[in-house]
């Protein structure tokens, strides 16, 4: 992809065959999911898994007045969030992306990020930024380096497949994001 592109052709260039970004300049927060999930694309909408804890766990942090189901995902611009994903393309689970394809889907994140320009990027999991920086040392929490300008935050990802972390736990590192971006907003 040129730098010509606009932020609509951007959010919008894979909508045909993927599932559609949420975004629009100057959020808050852009969580980026690894990628998306077979019922996701099917349905059109993000964290659409039986077993995705995303929503509950963004509720009880507080990023949201309530608890959105999947068809409210676009509700999250009116509260300063957006969601996109590292690579487009579905699988029914995570592992089943390639480090290559992880690696080439990077410069696209990257402008993507610049040309919406949000105050933090949340990758949920260590995954996808690893294989993007190639930095294996990654913590949770905030990153000592940017991407696409914007601060750099790591998640635990909120997939029912990770049950290394409880909801409880989830929520509580989601928690600290929202405080971090409030603060640095005012």
């Amino acid at each position: 992809m040129h730098s010509g592109n606009s932020p609509a052709e951007l959010a919008n260039a894979d909508s045909a065959t993927f599932l559609p970004d949420i975004i629009e300049p100057g959020l808050s927060v852009l969580f980026c999911g690894i990628n998306p999930g077979m019922r996701a694309v099917a349905t059109g909408r993000h964290f659409d898994g039986r077993g995705n804890r995303f929503w509950r766990a963004l509720h009880r942090a507080g990023f949201t007045p309530e608890e959105f189901r999947p068809e409210n995902d676009r509700e999250l611009l009116q509260h300063g969030f957006g969601l996109t994903t590292a690579v487009s393309r579905a699988t029914a689970r995570a592992d089943e992306l390639s480090g290559a394809e992880l690696r080439a889907a990077a410069a696209r994140l990257e402008l993507k990020i610049r040309c919406y320009a949000p105050r933090f990027v949340a990758f949920l999991g260590k995954m996808a930024l690893a294989e993007m920086s190639g930095k294996r040392d990654i913590q949770w929490g905030l990153q000592s380096s940017k991407f696409g300008g914007a601060l750099v935050w790591v998640l635990p990802n909120p997939s029912g497949l990770n049950r290394a972390f409880s909801l409880d736990a989830l929520v509580s590192a989601y928690r600290e994001l929202r405080v971090a971006a409030r603060l640095s907003s005012g």
